[in-house]
């Protein structure tokens, strides 16, 4: 890792945003730091980070409000860092757009892992585009993934994906009518070989149908619940 990786951490503690700063810095990692809400979205906004840590409640602007108004402007990775007790407000933020979520407290080694598996995937994932010679296309009846340009489209209209929205979409469409289980996707999309809630799984296609379904009520349909199974995408035809 070098110095080009920038994350941003915010917290309204400073010994937690001095804890993660330490340990993310042994990384190699630039690290920038803001102590509320309005500072990081601020900074959020006008720089580009490719991974924020957010704390989920703050005083006056909180986490989830972050979240929000992030997502309608840039899709970086943001990473809700929670309190135990605060189970309801972990899917609103995850809702509201966040990729991820980790429990406080928490071993700031789970957090550079986790950091290190978002950063993991958008490396491959740029790799892919740089390297791919032939334009890589999904045409489905219903929806369109054009992966060199991160682009999923229904009809003419283009749906506002998060990155791990848009590749969790990605990874069930490249192997249609096939069963996934949630650890199966928690291990391949999210990179988590042993911690991570199921959750987590479940709110991203919550949210990813939600997004289609505003365009294509059959685009959403595509994305099928196999009770007792997991998930999987069905090519249908017209």
């Amino acid at each position: 890792m070098n110095t080009e990786t920038k994350i941003l951490i915010v917290d309204d503690e400073e010994r937690i945003r001095r804890l993660l700063k330490m340990y993310l810095e042994r990384e190699a990692y630039e690290v920038e730091e803001a102590e509320n809400g309005e500072e990081a979205l601020d900074a959020a906004l006008n720089k580009d980070f490719d991974v924020i840590l957010l704390d989920l409640m703050m005083p006056g602007m909180d986490g989830i409000e972050v979240c929000e108004e992030l997502r309608k402007v840039k899709a970086t990775p943001v990473i809700m860092l929670t309190a135990k007790g605060e189970e309801a407000n972990r899917v609103q933020g995850l809702e509201a757009g966040a990729d991820d979520y980790i429990v406080k407290p928490f071993s700031p080694r789970e957090v550079v892992l986790r950091v290190k598996a978002i950063l993991r995937r958008a490396s491959s994932t740029r790799f892919l585009q740089t390297e791919t010679q032939t334009k890589e296309l999904y045409v489905f009846p219903h929806l369109t993934i054009d992966n060199d340009a991160h682009r999923v489209t229904v009809g003419e209209e283009v749906i506002n994906l998060t990155p791990k929205e848009y590749e969790l979409l990605l990874y069930l469409a490249q192997a249609p009518d096939k069963v996934f289980t949630r650890e199966q996707l928690l291990k391949d999309v999210w990179n988590y070989d042993f911690f991570g809630d199921l959750r987590t799984v479940d709110t991203h296609i919550k949210r990813l149908r939600e997004k289609l379904s505003r365009v294509s009520t059959e685009a959403a349909e595509m994305i099928s619940t196999v009770w007792g199974v997991g998930y999987k995408f069905e090519a249908v035809n017209e």
